[in-house]
C-alpha cells in the first residue's frame, strides 16, 4: 500500500465505528430492514441449483451470505477489506468471511471455479485501472456461464449524486451504459441492466411504489424530449446481471 493510499485503510479499519456501516446488533435485527429486496435479488437471479460456488467480494458484514444460507445455498463464503466488518460477521455467526485485499484475492484464485460472484456497492471504490484489474480477474476465474451479479451507484439518477458522495471512498458512479460497456470490454456477452424501483411487499411499499411510478413520468418524459427514448434507469443505485458464454 502506497503512502497515498493510508487513508483510505484507515476509513475501512473504522468502517462500522465512523457510522458509515451499522453496529453490530443480532443478526435479525441487523438484516430485516433489507430482507424483502435481498430476498428479491436471490429468487430472481440466481439459479435454482443450491450446490453452486458464491462468493461475496466486499461482503461487509455478511448480509447476503446469511440471506443466501436461508435459502440453503450451502457453497458460499465472502470477504472484505474491513476489519471491523469482518469480525462483525463473525460474531453474528458467519465464519465463512475472511479479511483480504479485494485484488490480490481474486489473483490467488484459480481459473474458472467460481459460479457466481456478488459485487454489492463495490465497484464504485475502484478507480479505472483497478476497475479493470478486477474485472478482468473476476471474468478469468467465473467458470463458463457464470454470472457477475453487481450494484453500483447509478449516475443518471434522479438522486444519484447522493450516493456516489456518500461516501469518501467513492471513485466513480456509473450508468447502464457504462456498465455494458466495461462488462462487455472485459469479455462478458450477456449482461441485463436494472432500475432498482421500490419493491412492493407490504402497503407502506406498495405507497412507495405508486409515489415512484407517478413522480418518475416528468422525467421519463424529458428523457423522451431530449434522447428519444421513454425507457430511462431514474433510480438512485443499480443492479446488473453479466453473464460469461
Amino acid at each position: 500500500m502506497t503512502q497515498n493510499e493510508d487513508w483510505r485503510q484507515q476509513v475501512y479499519d473504522r468502517y462500522v465505528s465512523s457510522g458509515q456501516a451499522p453496529a453490530a446488533q443480532t443478526g435479525e435485527q441487523l438484516f430485516k430492514s433489507r430482507a424483502p429486496y435481498i430476498n428479491w435479488i436471490i429468487e430472481n437471479h440466481l439459479p435454482s441449483d443450491k450446490s453452486v460456488r458464491i462468493v461475496d467480494l466486499g461482503c461487509g458484514h455478511g448480509t447476503y451470505l446469511y440471506f443466501l444460507g436461508k435459502h440453503g445455498y450451502a457453497n458460499v463464503s465472502g470477504m472484505d477489506v474491513s476489519r471491523e466488518q469482518v469480525e462483525q460477521a463473525h460474531q453474528l455467526g458467519l465464519t465463512n468471511v475472511e479479511q483480504a485485499d479485494l485484488l490480490p484475492y481474486l489473483e490467488q484464485s484459480p481459473d474458472a471455479s467460481i459460479d457466481i460472484f456478488l459485487m454489492i456497492d463495490i465497484l464504485e471504490h475502484l478507480d479505472r485501472p483497478t476497475l479493470f484489474r478486477v474485472l478482468n480477474e473476476v471474468y478469468r476465474v467465473l467458470r463458463p456461464e457464470g454470472r457477475l451479479i453487481g450494484h453500483v451507484p447509478n449516475a443518471a439518477g434522479i438522486f444519484g449524486a447522493r450516493v456516489r458522495y456518500s461516501d469518501i471512498t467513492h471513485e466513480l458512479a456509473f450508468t447502464d451504459r457504462s456498465i455494458q460497456q466495461i462488462t462487455r470490454t472485459v469479455g462478458f456477452a450477456h449482461v441485463d441492466v436494472y432500475e432498482e424501483a421500490p419493491l412492493r411487499y407490504s402497503a407502506k411499499s406498495a405507497i412507495r411504489r405508486l409515489l415512484w411510478d407517478i413522480g418518475t413520468v416528468p422525467f421519463r418524459l424529458l428523457n423522451l424530449a431530449e434522447m428519444g427514448s421513454y425507457h430511462a434507469i431514474l433510480s438512485s443505485n443499480l443492479l446488473f446481471n453479466a453473464q460469461k458464454t
